[in-house]
């Protein structure tokens, strides 16, 4: 439920000028996520939002480069499976080597490599423990 939360957060802040804590915890309650200002105030700092000026001079949430990478990421990949110590992520038609150059740019430790084709990705884990690890948390990730 959290990381749906969070991930809903990355949304909202991306179709709204969300200016406040206040105003943040109102917009979730209307996409049906029934959260306290202190689970609101968490979320915030687990990702690293920042207040920036927007076009009207009114200080808004944004995401670090960071989160918006890996929202993209989410959104790309369809099924994650591994066989021995290779990851494989399919993804939407089209989508694969974008979302590999995500993945890269999140840094995993002990990713050997990565290679893209156009709706699947394999990463190449140093062993079989690092791979089922990694499959965990990308469906942790991307499934709550």
């Amino acid at each position: 439920m959290k990381n749906k939360r969070q991930y809903k957060i990355l949304d909202i802040i991306k179709l709204h000028d969300v200016e406040t804590q206040e105003m943040l915890q109102n917009l979730l309650l209307e996409y049906g996520f029934k959260v306290t200002q202190a689970t609101v105030s968490r979320d915030i700092k687990e990702l690293r939002l920042v207040k920036k000026a927007g076009a009207h001079g009114v200080y808004r949430y944004e995401a670090p480069e960071e989160n918006l990478k890996q929202n993209f990421f989410v959104d790309s990949v369809v099924s994650v499976d591994y066989a021995i110590n290779t990851v494989v992520l399919k993804c939407h038609n089209g989508m694969a080597q974008a979302a590999c150059a995500s993945l890269d740019s999140m840094e995993y430790k002990n990713i050997v490599g990565t290679i893209a084709g156009d709706d699947t990705i394999f990463v190449l884990m140093r062993t079989e423990n690092d791979a089922r690890l990694l499959v965990k948390n990308f469906k942790e990730m991307i499934w709550g």
